[in-house]
């Protein structure tokens, strides 16, 4: 059983209260409880952080380097701003995805650019929570059963 990191920036804590027109209704513990069930399903183990602090997500990047065989990662805001958190990516070997519950092509012309996307080996964007569990489809085909 591989394990799965699914990492999640900042003010996704408030997800389901903050914005539900743009971001939907579900809590970021409804998504935890769906990621948790599905990577079961699929002979997965995942461990579930959420941080409004950069350096927390960098620190849980390095320890996936020795823990984890793939990344599921929701930078938030930091997606657009963090050279810090591209460098701690280009430091993990397994595969990356990256996840972003509104399409942030049709948003702000600031959020169109993603340092993460330059590491990722996917993206996802505009699928709503939908799209965690579809990255987590994707990595568990990545990196194969028990890997």
């Amino acid at each position: 059983m591989s394990l799965i990191f699914v990492l999640n920036g900042p003010n996704l804590n408030l997800l389901g209260k903050r914005q539900p027109e743009i971001y939907g209704r579900e809590t970021l513990a409804d998504v935890e409880r769906d990621c948790r069930a599905l990577a079961e399903e699929l002979g997965h183990a995942i461990r579930f952080h959420q941080s409004n602090r950069e350096y927390e997500l960098i620190d849980w990047i390095h320890e996936a380097r020795d823990a984890a065989a793939g990344i599921v990662i929701n930078p938030a805001a930091f997606t657009h701003t963090s050279v810090a958190i591209l460098d701690a990516l280009n430091a993990f070997e397994g595969p990356v995805i990256e996840v972003h519950i509104s399409n942030v092509h049709k948003r702000e012309s600031f959020r169109h650019h993603s340092y993460v996307s330059l590491r990722a080996d996917g993206v996802i964007a505009g699928l709503g929570t939908e799209g965690y569990r579809l990255a987590l489809r994707r990595l568990a085909s990545l990196i194969g059963p028990g890997a």
